[in-house]
């Protein structure tokens, strides 16, 4: 048999050979030649049909066994027909139509089915895949990626990281007192950013033995387990201060609920700032330009869980504590919260950051220092802003024997006076400051006063744990916006023509940037729907939550750029909040962040997060890794993924995009991790990917 264009057909006939006579003369040469040729022509015709006709004979009669005809045979012995001696010509070419018709039909339904299928997988709304049958599109490409894998990273499965001991539950690299007093920083100077010295360690950390997922939000905000957090039962009771919703012991759980025998007094308290300030409640924060706060030693977040329910976003800022840690309590609230200190370097936030200061009982001693911690906070603080001091030391005006406190306070006060603040009000323990919205009013200070104006040089816009400097900082800014003249939240969040020209940033490139992460995250969330709601097991005693936000509380965004994931999150009706942070190795968008009404921090993904382990339900991350292996840094992807799995919660998601070759790279490195995770195409003519995982709730083996 010989294979041709049309397919497999049986080889050509071997013809008999003639016998050969004697040739006469040329002529009769040709003449013969010539009749052979035509003979042998019309021999090779017939040969050819018959054989067609014997191929359609047998696939006629595998389809239709039961349709033969008698058959005839002829003289010389050759059936008369080759494929059935009792078929006509005629009914021969019925079928002959008949097949080419079924063929033709065949070909057409293959095709049909074919582009169907096609579209069906490949149909996106704006620029992404995740509709209708991404599960199979998803499936495809991780079984693909799989078989890359165990071509090329074999091995990765076999070097899965180990464990940390025990020592790591509440670590947090860069902030450990004890290391840092082994590296001789003392003075209240081992509280703060110090990551010269060691490194992140390369292990996984577990969670405390009897640890459980927290309870969903709302009722994560008031009632959290135990041992979830590092607290001892004396230091829950003994916490009852202003700021501290009294604290309860039920069985295995610690309630800050309130109870009309025991309420802690924040909505009174709040109430009180809103009349001081001239307000007729704490409801008219936004109305007098107040959207974001920072609540400088939180208590464990009372004060800011009350706000948050006002539309006002507070951010609690405290030392690191081994124990009782005000900044881990708080974001196991799923309050928003990171460790910060003011004892030598400034804070990770641009200037004219923050809408209110606020410190009841904070443990700053703002008198020491010739000032430089009030310095620092006016940097932070905007224009028009409010700064509130709850203490005992503003009570001791109307006690004169209390000399030692009383020189306290009148240092205080002269020093916010230089600072251009004018007291507003000050009633009981609590006194509130509004900062200049002028810039001429520093120029009309008395000659020398201190501190003085920072020069262009000092005045960084947006400082990472620079040393705090006893100067006054961000009067050069062109973001100096009184909070009273901006824009009212919601509508804050949208950002004008002229203060876009301000951040350098073209209006239709963030007009566009805006449509896609709205689209970006409804397909987020069509992703994990499913999952969540689908795969996730029901916890006893639960109810069938309203999709999906319940689940998601803490985000955390790797790579925040403009903030427009953080917007469309709240737009999209998403109940959660969003620490935007901005890598020191990128353009620098955190005054943009922040002035939108967001909150966010700068940060070297080389160093840890100033967070406790297992504080966000969710890690974003966009274009991530391209900006972090692009530079020459001392770190590796590994290195970055062991800290987001550090500060991931068990069963908590990370959601990666980037190009595809590090999508594939980095889903090699999730298998060192144990994290579940699928790769999911964006275009068909796309060079992106996203990478989707779920850590598992690993318990340490006691």
């Amino acid at each position: 048999m010989q294979k041709t264009k049309k397919g497999w057909t049986m080889a050509g006939p071997l013809h008999r050979g003639a016998s050969v006579g004697r040739i006469a003369n040329l002529d009769s040469l040709d003449s013969q030649m010539k009749e052979r040729s035509e003979k042998e022509d019309a021999d090779k015709g017939r040969m050819s049909t018959d054989h067609i006709s014997l191929s359609l004979c047998f696939l006629i009669s595998s389809i239709f066994p039961n349709s033969s005809s008698k058959s005839s045979i002829s003289e010389n012995g050759f059936g008369a027909d080759p494929c059935n001696t009792g078929v006509s010509r005629t009914r021969q070419s019925f079928i002959l139509q008949f097949i080419k018709f079924s063929l033709v039909l065949i070909v057409f339904f293959a095709l049909s089915g074919s582009v169907w299928w096609m579209i069906s997988i490949s149909t996106t709304s704006r620029g992404y895949t995740f509709r209708g049958y991404w599960w199979l599109q998803e499936q495809l490409i991780s079984d693909l990626s799989e078989i890359g894998e165990l071509s090329l990273n074999f091995a990765s499965s076999a070097g899965e990281l180990e464990f940390c001991s025990q020592d790591f539950e509440n670590h947090v690299s860069c902030w450990n007192i004890s290391e840092n007093l082994a590296s001789g920083y003392s003075d209240g100077s081992e509280y703060d950013h110090h990551c010269g010295h060691g490194s992140k360690p390369s292990c996984l950390v577990l969670p405390p033995k009897n640890y459980k997922i927290p309870l969903r939000w709302p009722t994560g905000r008031d009632l959290i387990w135990f041992a979830n957090v590092k607290i001892t039962a004396q230091e829950v009771l003994s916490s009852g201060s202003l700021t501290k919703r009294m604290m309860m012991l039920e069985d295995d759980q610690i309630s800050f609920r309130s109870d009309s025998l025991m309420f802690d007094g924040v909505e009174d308290y709040s109430h009180q700032i809103a009349e001081m300030i001239g307000l007729r409640n704490e409801s008219s924060f936004i109305q007098a330009g107040v959207r974001t706060v920072l609540d400088i030693g939180c208590g464990f977040g009372s004060f800011g869980a009350h706000l948050f329910s006002k539309q006002i976003l507070t951010i609690c800022i405290a030392n690191y504590e081994a124990s009782g840690s005000q900044v881990q309590l708080t974001l196991e609230r799923g309050l928003p919260a990171m460790i910060g200190s003011f004892i030598t370097k400034q804070l990770p936030y641009p200037s004219l950051s923050f809408d209110m200061l606020h410190c009841a009982r904070c443990g700053i001693d703002w008198d020491q220092k010739d000032g430089i911690f009030l310095v620092e906070a006016d940097r932070v603080l905007k224009p028009g802003g409010y700064f509130v001091w709850t203490s005992p030391l503003t009570r001791v005006q109307g006690l004169p024997s209390d000399k030692e406190n009383k020189k306290k306070w009148n240092l205080v006060r002269s020093f916010a006076e230089n600072l251009c603040w004018d007291i507003l009000s000050l009633q009981d323990e609590t006194v509130v400051w509004k900062k200049t919205s002028k810039r001429s009013c520093y120029a009309y200070r008395k000659s020398g006063s201190n501190p003085p104006i920072c020069s262009k040089d000092q005045d960084v816009e947006s400082p990472y744990y620079c040393p705090l400097q006893l100067c006054i900082g961000g009067t050069l800014s062109r973001r100096w916006f009184p909070i009273e003249d901006q824009t009212t939240w919601p509508s804050r969040a949208k950002l004008n023509l002229s203060l876009l020209q301000i951040y350098g940033v073209h209006p239709e490139y963030f007009a566009e940037d805006t449509v896609n992460w709205n689209s970006a995250v409804r397909n987020y969330w069509s992703l994990l729907s499913p999952v969540i709601f689908s795969d996730h097991p029901k916890r006893p005693g639960d109810e069938d939550p309203s999709p999906p936000f319940n689940m998601l509380r803490n985000v955390l965004d790797m790579n925040a750029r403009f903030g427009s994931f953080n917007n469309a999150l709240l737009e999209s009706g998403k109940n959660v909040w969003v620490m935007n942070v901005v890598p020191t190795s990128g353009s620098n968008y955190l005054p943009l962040i922040l002035d939108r009404g967001f909150i966010g921090a700068l940060h070297d993904w080389c160093e840890a997060f100033p967070s406790y382990p297992r504080t966000y339900d969710m890690v974003h991350a966009d274009g991530l890794l391209s900006l972090e292996t692009g530079q020459q840094h001392r770190c590796t992807v590994l290195n970055i993924f062991t800290e987001i799995d550090r500060l991931l919660r068990p069963e908590g998601w990370v959601i990666l995009r980037d190009t595809a070759a590090l999508i594939e790279s980095a889903r090699g490195l999730t298998m060192r991790l144990r994290w579940e995770a699928r790769v999911v195409e964006i275009e068909t003519n796309s060079d992106e990917r996203i990478l989707i995982c779920q850590k598992p709730f690993l318990r340490r083996q006691m």
